[in-house]
C-alpha cells in the first residue's frame, strides 16, 4: 500500500532544492504540458502554506493556500498538480481533502475559494465546492470560481 507523507511550509522555512522541486513541478504542468504561457511566480508564495505531498521522498503532488484576503476575501486553494508519473495513482483527491482539512483549521468559518479550471467543477464539486460566477478565460484555460462554504465545528455548513 502506498503511504502518503503530507508537508507542510511557508516559503521561508523551504530548503533551496524543495523550493526547486515545487516550482520545476508548477513550471512543468502549467506552462510546458498546458502550453500557458504566464507568470507563476506571481507574488503570493510569499503569504501561502505550500503542501508537498511525497511518496517514498519523491515529491508526488502540490496545492497551494493562498491567506484570505490577498487573492480573495476568503483563503484560496490553488496551484494543484500531481506530477505525471503519479496520477494513476488518485492523488489528488487525498491532496485537496488535506488541504480543505488544513485551510478550514487555519481560517475557521471563512469557507475557501477557489479558481478551478473548468473541466475540473465535477471533482471539486464532489469535494463540497459550489460553482459561483460563470466559465472565464484565464491564460487561454476555462476557469470557474467556486466556493465551500464555511463549516461550523460541527461540520455542517454555516
Amino acid at each position: 500500500m502506498m503511504h502518503l507523507n503530507y508537508h507542510w511550509n511557508r516559503l521561508e522555512a523551504f530548503t533551496a532544492l524543495e523550493i526547486y522541486e515545487v516550482l520545476r513541478a508548477r513550471e512543468s504542468i502549467f506552462v510546458v504540458e498546458q502550453q500557458c504561457a504566464y507568470q507563476d511566480a506571481d507574488g503570493l508564495d510569499p503569504q501561502s502554506w505550500h503542501l508537498r505531498v511525497t511518496v517514498g521522498g519523491e515529491l508526488a503532488a502540490y496545492a497551494r493556500v493562498v491567506d484570505p484576503g490577498l487573492k480573495y476575501t476568503e483563503p484560496s486553494i490553488g496551484r494543484v498538480i500531481t506530477l505525471a508519473q503519479f496520477r494513476n495513482l488518485q492523488i489528488g483527491r487525498a491532496l485537496v481533502a488535506e488541504a480543505i482539512a488544513f485551510t478550514e483549521k487555519r481560517f475557521p468559518g471563512q469557507g475557501i475559494r477557489i479558481g478551478a479550471q473548468a473541466h475540473l467543477e465535477k471533482f471539486y464539486g464532489s469535494l463540497g465546492f459550489q460553482a459561483v460566477g460563470d466559465v472565464y478565460d484565464e491564460d487561454g484555460i476555462p476557469h470557474i470560481d467556486m466556493l465551500k462554504p464555511a463549516t461550523s465545528a460541527g461540520g455542517a455548513a454555516a
